[in-house]
Parts: structure tokens; sequence; C-alpha cells
């Protein structure tokens, strides 16, 4: 069992394991969660980079490139056909189809998913917001908790958010991205999604109100 938990990617992977494995009803989930940890490996760390074209003139881009913040004053920032004009999102440059992981901070009332680039992106239509549409999956991320959204149906998440770092990891193959909130000393998972991916899936983060703001961590 240690050289299994040896090559886990986050060190509180090993409780939030140990957690739900003592929590399986029965031995054929138990297995499977061993497998599923098994492929949870530190080559599954990526580093994301944002997509300066994708962002809404209201989203200041800082950090060298890594933290984004919904502001009042709209950027200086030059018409694209990939830029979202109503909802306040940005979308990272690099479609990812393998198993990834990756950490955020977020403050204020924010949201974080992955979609597929054909996502809309003028006009205030559902089409265009992560989470409502059937090419997008979200995790709302606010005070009062979580709320996992796609093809605008969403599921509130009886978990407080006592923590303001959040985790997502997608199994590409597996047609799955789940996410987890992550604190000094655990990981709680908070929902997975499951489908059929048929397209690079492009991680994006959006804001609800001004001064929220989303930062992509070191791992």
């Amino acid at each position: 069992m240690s050289a299994l938990f040896s090559s886990f990617i986050h060190p509180f992977t090993v409780y939030l394991f140990i957690s739900i494995y003592k929590s399986a009803d029965n031995k054929h989930n138990r297995s499977n969660l061993l497998m599923y940890c098994v492929l949870f490996s530190p080559s599954d760390s990526c580093e994301l980079k944002l997509d300066t074209n994708t962002a809404h003139r209201n989203l200041v881009l800082s950090e060298d490139n890594r933290t984004v913040t919904a502001v009042t004053e709209k950027q200086p920032y030059p018409d694209h056909p990939e830029r979202f004009d109503y909802w306040y999102q940005v979308l990272c440059s690099d479609g990812l189809t393998g198993r990834c992981y990756w950490e955020i901070e977020w403050e204020g009332r924010v949201y974080l998913g992955v979609t597929y680039r054909g996502i809309s992106r003028k006009g205030n239509s559902d089409d265009c917001a992560l989470g409502r549409n059937d090419k997008s999956w979200s995790l709302d991320c606010h005070g009062g908790g979580f709320t996992a959204r796609h093809n605008n149906r969403y599921t509130k998440i009886p978990v407080p958010s006592s923590s303001n770092r959040v985790a997502v990891y997608l199994d590409w193959p597996a047609g799955s991205v789940s996410f987890y909130s992550v604190s000094s000393d655990t990981l709680i998972h908070l929902h997975t999604f499951n489908s059929t991916f048929t397209e690079p899936l492009y991680p994006g983060f959006g804001f609800w109100v001004d001064d929220s703001s989303v930062s992509l961590c070191d791992i």
C-alpha cells in the first residue's frame, strides 16, 4: 500500500483515499476506488496558461497571467472572435485530452470548469456560460458553499467553503472531471461529472461580482 501512495500527485490524496475507502459499502466499490487512485500519478499535474484572447474586457490578468480579477473598468483588449463579450469569463489556451490535475485559489464569487472549444463567445445566452450548456461542466464557489452545473442543471453541494482552494482532476479517457476542496490537511471531494468526452477540454473561469479573483496555484 505504501508503494501505491508514493505515486500520488498530492499528499492530501492519501487522506482522501483512506476516508473514501473506509466509506465504500462493498468490496467491488473499494476495488474500483483502488484502480482509480492508481491512475492518480505525479505526471497528471499540469501547468495551465490563460488565453488572453478569450478574456472579457472587465477581467484583469496579472502575476505573469496567473491571476484573473474582475474589475469595473473595461480593459483595452483588442477585438477577437474568441473573446467573451457578456459573461465575465476566460479560458486556458491548451485543450486537454489526458489525465490532468490543477489547483486554484479563489476570492469573492467565482466559477470554474472545463469546456469544449466550440462554446459560444458572443451575447448573454446560456450557450456562452460555463456549466449552462452541453459543452461545459462547472463548479460555482462562494462563501455559502458550492454548486455543480452542466447543461443548465445544477447540484447544490452541502459542504461549507471553509477553504478558498479548489482542485480539479480531469480523467478525459475515463470521461470524468472531479472537483475537490483543499485545506491544510485534507482534500474533500465535492462533485464528479461523468460523460463521454469527444473533444479536447479547455479549463475556464468565470466571475459573478467585481473584485472576485482566481489564481493558478503551483503544485
